[in-house]
């Protein structure tokens, strides 16, 4: 476990990178429930007006807060954790490969300390996020109970 006195405002955590393809999508809808054909139907999203297929909102904070629990060696210290979706994180047609094997989109975490609460001994960690290059969540935080 993380010892709070070591720590100070703007220390970076680390980074986290996440590898999502479409069969990663298909395996998240089937245990989740969420069958949304966005997800999953590159036809159905782009008449929907996405540019393709998008991972799920909660596969994404789920690949993203990892970096935060395995910092702190405990994913019941996590007290907190929310985020504002911006932009879709599309994941491509593998394009004939087998999909199981295709790296697919790249989401990349980096996290830093934004706040500390020496009272309540607590941290906020602010997390920086972009697949491929774009920033895909906004003030996505997570509080850790130290």
């Amino acid at each position: 476990m993380i010892a709070f006195d070591t720590l100070e405002k703007g220390q970076v955590l680390g980074t986290h990178t996440v590898k999502v393809n479409r069969a990663d999508l298909v395996r998240y809808a089937g245990a989740s429930g969420d069958f949304n054909p966005i997800h999953w139907n590159e036809r159905f999203a782009k008449e929907v007006e996405l540019p393709s297929v998008i991972a799920h909102g909660m596969f994404t904070m789920g690949a993203v807060i990892d970096l935060v629990s395995t910092w702190v060696g405990n994913p019941g210290a996590v007290i907190d954790y929310q985020t504002r979706f911006t932009k879709p994180v599309v994941v491509e047609d593998p394009e004939g490969t087998n999909p199981s094997d295709f790296e697919g989109t790249t989401i990349e975490v980096e996290g830093k300390i934004g706040a500390l609460d020496a009272q309540a001994r607590t941290a906020r960690v602010d997390l920086t996020v972009s697949a491929n290059g774009t920033k895909v969540l906004l003030k996505c935080q997570a509080v850790v109970q130290l």
